[in-house]
């Protein structure tokens, strides 16, 4: 068992095992209010600057959009990235040399619908036949989430189930999706919360009602020949790169730039861009 610093052991391994059983795990207040209200003031700034630009922020459905950005853009990464318990869940799942691939955010706004339920990319063989999750998603959420702002929805227990015979490997048969509403569990983050999953845990966006979006941070993380990076682009400038603290360097797949570009997404998930799904 590795342990960040301040984790108890306990904790960490309930957790795990949460996550190994669950496909996702919480930790309410890991981060404080004023931190993540700072986070949400970086998202919506890269999300009014992604929107004007060809591919700066991809649909996810109707009033729905997925934003990368540069870490440069979210001054709260280090802070992220090097949280006990983040270090620990990366490390207990994916070994001690994993890699972190993607960061970016969803937002929903008023008008947005139910997505269809989907995993975000095709399960590999270390999953379905051996129940090895060999990525995470950490989500962070922006608001206090209320029945009205189209909370996340997921089907525990599903990242382990094959999938191969669904449309892009991703998004099961609407004659099957009764089986995950029948598991389905919204769930009501408050600032400062964050979550763990695995992104192959079948899950959706529900309908958005609220004048109020709600942007959610997401950090992806591999185990080593994973190979989500190739889905992304993170680019960090030279100076930044050199004050990073060595752990950090040590996990990042990036480019060290001379300067920054805007970021072209390359993981639109077909499926998703056409608009969501009825119920």
């Amino acid at each position: 068992m590795m342990i960040g610093n301040n984790v108890p052991v306990d904790d960490i391994e309930r957790d795990l095992s949460t996550l190994n059983t669950d496909g996702i795990v919480g930790k309410k207040s890991a981060f404080s209010r004023e931190w993540a209200e700072n986070m949400r003031e970086d998202m919506m700034t890269a999300f009014w600057s992604a929107i004007q630009r060809p591919g700066g922020a991809v649909g996810r459905g109707p009033r729905r959009w997925y934003v990368e950005i540069h870490l440069e853009e979210f001054n709260g990464f280090v802070e992220l990235v090097t949280h006990p318990w983040v270090i620990a869940m990366c490390e207990n799942i994916l070994g001690k040399d994993y890699q972190i691939v993607e960061i970016g955010f969803d937002i929903p706004f008023q008008g947005a619908k139910f997505q269809p339920w989907h995993r975000d990319f095709p399960s590999p063989p270390d999953t379905y036949v051996d129940h090895h999750i060999t990525s995470l998603a950490f989500n962070l959420t922006g608001v206090d989430v209320t029945d009205d702002m189209g909370p996340f929805e997921v089907a525990p227990g599903t990242q382990y189930v094959d999938g191969r015979d669904w449309k892009h490997e991703m998004f099961p048969g609407r004659e099957i999706w009764p089986g995950f509403q029948s598991k389905a569990v919204r769930k009501f983050p408050k600032l400062g919360d964050i979550s763990c999953r695995s992104a192959l845990t079948v899950h959706r966006g529900t309908e958005h009602g609220s004048p109020i979006a709600r942007p959610v941070l997401v950090l992806g993380v591999d185990a080593p020949g994973a190979g989500h990076a190739e889905l992304h682009d993170l680019m960090v400038t030279q100076e930044y790169f050199d004050n990073l603290p060595e752990p950090v360097k040590n996990h990042l797949v990036c480019r060290v730039v001379d300067t920054l570009v805007p970021v072209t997404q390359k993981h639109d998930i077909e499926g998703l861009v056409m608009g969501a799904e009825a119920t």
